[in-house]
């Protein structure tokens, strides 16, 4: 009898509304090779750290800001005295942010600090509209929830503008999202994002409202006559896609192309093959979550690298490549000397599975705790501040 053909691998899929693995987890050198972006090496890291005087976040150290886009240039005119401003965002589909959610924040918020520059940070209530089964209300109002816990990540109020796209679309944002959508065909479109004959419109003509917050005359209020200011974008890399194609249209309208600066996926608790869900509760710990939810959780999802019995624990340690427990703590807990005598007595045996997640617990637990306070803080005149179009006189003081 012929032996069964072997399963064929499973394609890796990473775009901005996919992200899924083969069984090795997501292959990044092969996505920095597919995208055409760079790694960050040290000689980089070592120099964010010379220019800002103060000590290189721990997702540069640990690599999880690991690919860029022109960082370099970036750096040369900071080193000169010009100066930039830096772009984010975040698609509004959910009531409360998860952990994952708060990486690309927490690290907006170090760059921010350390560089003292302006932060523009886009809420895509629209595209939560186009792609999820929401109305316009209930994307506008997550937008603003969303909001708030952002506010609550630190941002400076002097330097930082929030906007959704329902409320502040119009003027010369459209104006220039009119310019990009010109410069790029129907097929280039698709096969940036794989678009298909079955999806309605709207699909297609998003991309441009992301790409041009990456050019400072979208926003006349903020950098007037200053439309060649540089902007640094911190996201994850499934979000490589649309500024591809705002740095390829870039040159052709008369703008600077967008520099970026990208991170790894956060793993869901079950394991690193695809990145967490909103929809699925048990992937991920919320802002909102209770110390006993997160207890619950790590314990009975976050995927271990353990041994099956506490003999063969002690005699073969654990898989470090797989422990989910030990990717959070890459991402959260600071003490780097902590972390790597974790990481040595775990992969030695002389410490439990379970002795490594009540080290998380203990960590997640007291940061959630920490984002819960600041949040309640944050009151509706506080989003109205942020959000309120007006010009931010210090912001490069």
């Amino acid at each position: 009898m012929a032996s069964a053909a072997p399963e064929a691998e499973q394609e890796q899929v990473v775009n901005p509304w996919e992200v899924s693995a083969g069984k090795g987890g997501i292959d990044y050198d092969k996505l920095v090779d597919q995208f055409g972006c760079q790694r960050l090496d040290a000689a980089i890291i070592d120099r964010i750290g010379r220019l800002t005087g103060r000590a290189p976040h721990r997702f540069l150290r640990r690599g999880l800001f690991f690919a860029h886009r022109d960082l370099n240039e970036i750096l040369d005119l900071y080193e000169k005295g010009e100066k930039f401003y830096l772009y984010t965002g975040r698609g509004p589909s959910s009531e409360a942010l998860h952990l994952g959610h708060l990486v690309p924040f927490m690290f907006t918020k170090y760059l921010q600090d350390a560089f003292k520059v302006p932060l523009v940070i886009q809420l895509t209530d629209d595209e939560k509209f186009l792609w999820k089964n929401l109305t316009v209300e209930e994307s506008k109002r997550l937008a603003r929830e969303n909001a708030k816990d952002i506010i609550a990540c630190g941002f400076d109020i002097e330097r930082t503008f929030i906007f959704s796209d329902f409320n502040f679309v119009g003027g010369a944002f459209y104006e220039n999202m009119v310019k990009v959508a010109r410069c790029v065909t129907y097929n280039k479109v698709v096969g940036i994002f794989g678009f298909t004959p079955e999806d309605h419109i709207g699909k297609s003509s998003f991309p441009p409202v992301q790409a041009v917050p990456s050019f400072p005359s979208s926003f006349p209020h903020l950098f007037p006559g200053n439309d060649q200011l540089r902007c640094l974008i911190p996201c994850a890399i499934d979000q490589d896609p649309y500024f591809r194609m705002t740095r390829d249209v870039a040159p052709r309208i008369g703008y600077q192309k967008p520099s970026l600066i990208e991170s790894r996926f956060f793993p869901a608790l079950q394991g690193e093959n695809t990145k967490m869900s909103a929809s699925d509760p048990n992937s991920a710990i919320y802002v909102t979550d209770t110390n006993k939810e997160i207890k619950t959780k790590v314990n009975k999802y976050a995927f271990s690298g353990g041994q099956d019995s506490v003999e063969l624990h002690r005699k073969l340690g654990a898989n470090l490549e797989v422990d989910v427990s030990i990717k959070w703590l890459n991402f959260f807990l600071e003490d780097d000397d902590e972390l790597k005598n974790i990481k040595k007595e775990y992969k030695e045996g002389k410490l439990l599975t379970g002795e490594v997640k009540q080290i998380l617990i203990k960590v997640l637990s007291e940061m959630v705790e920490r984002h819960k306070r600041a949040r309640a803080q944050v009151t509706e005149e506080m989003v109205d501040a942020f959000m309120a179009r007006r010009p931010l006189p210090n912001m490069f003081g």
